[in-house]
């Protein structure tokens, strides 16, 4: 008779790592979403293609996905 395995929301509740690990990956996934996202967007003459919009959408993404994580 074996435990049942836990689940990954039991592991990361139980996780022990540190969390500047967490907030270093979402910036650093949400900078590279944001930069193809105006790369792509900048193909397709949407909007202008530069650092200002990159860090705006980054920063949004950043967020939004940090609000998630909390939850």
């Amino acid at each position: 008779m074996s435990k049942e395995p836990k689940g990954i929301r039991e592991g990361v509740e139980n996780s022990k790592g540190d969390p500047r690990v967490l907030l270093l990956l979402n910036a650093i996934l949400s900078t590279w979403l944001a930069w193809t996202t105006i790369w792509g967007l900048d193909l397709l003459d949407v909007v202008a293609f530069s650092v200002q919009n990159v860090a705006t959408l980054a920063l949004i993404v950043f967020a939004l996905t940090y609000v998630m994580v909390l939850r």
